[in-house]
């Protein structure tokens, strides 16, 4: 994984929690070729498969090139719905999160969205 995660695992953790609060779940970093989880809450299981969350999260590279061109404008983030609670995904400058979390209010998604991108665009993940 990039050796500059470091610096910023825990400012990215500490925007998860700002905009989460008690709700968040999980906090993983991904590039195009690597993996990090950053956080995992305490009752959770380490059963998560990183490797494939991350292949299908990766997806979203490609998604910001197809919808750059379209009428929506600039892609910002993706929010999935599960039956236990929500995955939002930012991704920016080649490199992502993913955050997953007990159900919240749906506005502190693009708060929690707007953080994270801020800093991932903040550094080079190369």
């Amino acid at each position: 994984m990039s050796q500059s995660i470091g610096t910023y695992a825990e400012e990215l953790l500490s925007a998860a929690r700002t905009g989460t609060g008690d709700e968040l779940r999980s906090l993983t970093y991904f590039t195009a070729d690597g993996v990090e989880q950053l956080y995992l809450r305490s009752d959770l299981s380490r059963t998560a498969d990183l490797v494939g969350f991350a292949e299908s999260e990766r997806h979203g590279f490609h998604a910001q090139s197809l919808y750059g061109d379209t009428q929506l404008g600039e892609y910002f983030f993706t929010v999935r719905v599960f039956e236990n609670g929500y995955l939002t995904r930012v991704i920016a400058n080649g490199h992502g999160v993913w955050v997953t979390t007990d159900s919240v209010e749906m506005d502190r998604f693009e708060e929690l969205a707007s953080a994270l991108a801020s800093i991932l665009r903040s550094f080079d993940p190369a």
